[in-house]
């Protein structure tokens, strides 16, 4: 075989890039751990013996971390004064927990795919897969951080008014469940916003619910919030007004039954707002930024999470529009549209 030396130079390159991209990500989570990045963002342009004193690290190994996050782009830094700045974008990303675009729960998500990898390879040898309650408690809180960011920014202004007549429902007091709620950022976000409705979050893992009330009772809304270890299918039949699925149903093993159980729980008038992973229907519609992240996290935790349960069906991560539906249709829905989308998520709306 006859290599492209031009082809060759260009690609070694870019493995340069990926290189560099995936070393810093454990630096990215040591940052966070320390409070590095709000201690940045506080204190303007510094020298890392002021971050070091700042932050209460030791001034070397806080010097070799702030190059390598300047070498990354990742902050500022200005050579006349030996000082390390964050930029109002960068802060956006690495030092604001209420920013739509914070990515710190991404890099954890990472990092709990670094500590699983040896077991889901032993998945990719069974075929039995790896169990959500199985995988590093990093993954749990870090999803939650990484898509608590989009649902701050986007459900309760953009995502629910596109369902037809549930804003109305849930401001005179209406029945929720969300279903696959693990920490409850999304339970608690739609509480929040409409007080006069009753909340109810359900999944299977318990270590997550216990979370889940923790955090309720801290924003404020146990009143109009309760949890449930329980899995879709043994979501209580009690006429709900909204039933919710964040970025979940494609990690169960039997989506279709979870999603036909889910439709008898429904009042007559009902909607279930189903939120998954942005993708195209074809493989080919999903070669680019997004897809790339979502197929990797698809194959490190989604897939592998539904082949562990019964069915074990394994949409994965980019299933798509048209394949949804036919889940939704299989269990039972007659009217499926999708309601919303950013450039991360869809939104789906289906009625019994």
């Amino acid at each position: 075989m006859t290599l492209d030396q031009a082809r060759l130079d260009a690609f070694v390159g870019r493995m340069l890039g990926e290189l560099g991209a995936a070393s810093i990500v454990p630096l990215v989570r040591i940052g966070d751990e320390l409070g590095l990045y709000a201690a940045l963002r506080d204190a303007g342009p510094t020298t890392p013996r002021a971050l070091a004193e700042r932050t209460r690290t030791h001034e070397r190994c806080i010097r070799e971390w702030l190059a390598a996050h300047a070498a990354a782009g990742y902050l500022d830094y200005d050579p006349i004064n030996d000082s390390f700045e964050m930029t109002p974008e960068q802060a956006a990303v690495f030092a604001d927990p209420e920013s739509p675009v914070n990515m710190l729960g991404g890099f954890e998500v990472i990092a709990s795919s670094v500590v699983d990898a040896p077991r889901v390879a032993e998945a990719f040898r069974s075929g039995k897969g790896l169990g959500w309650h199985e995988r590093c408690d990093c993954l749990f809180s870090g999803v939650e951080r990484f898509f608590r960011a989009g649902y701050h920014e986007h459900l309760v202004r953009d995502w629910l008014p596109a369902l037809d007549g549930v804003v109305e429902k849930l401001k005179q007091g209406g029945r929720v469940a969300d279903v696959g709620c693990g920490h409850g950022a999304s339970t608690i976000l739609m509480a929040q916003a409409f007080p006069r409705s009753n909340f109810a979050g359900f999944d299977y893992h318990a270590g997550s619910i216990q979370r889940a009330r923790v955090a309720a009772e801290r924003a404020g809304v146990s009143a109009n919030t309760r949890f449930a270890a329980l899995a879709a299918t043994d979501v209580p039949v009690r006429g709900f007004d909204l039933v919710t699925m964040f970025d979940c149903l494609h990690d169960m093993g039997d989506p279709v039954g979870a999603a036909s159980h889910l439709r008898t729980t429904l009042s007559a008038d009902g909607v279930l707002m189903l939120v998954e992973p942005m993708a195209g229907d074809r493989l080919e519609d999903n070669l680019n930024a997004v897809g790339r992240l979502y197929y990797a996290s698809s194959t490190m935790i989604c897939t592998p999470v539904s082949m562990a349960q019964e069915v074990g069906l394994a949409l994965g991560a980019q299933a798509g529009e048209a394949r949804l539906a036919e889940v939704l249709a299989e269990a039972g829905f007659s009217r499926v549209r999708r309601a919303a989308e950013t450039p991360f998520n869809m939104i789906l709306e289906a009625r019994p």
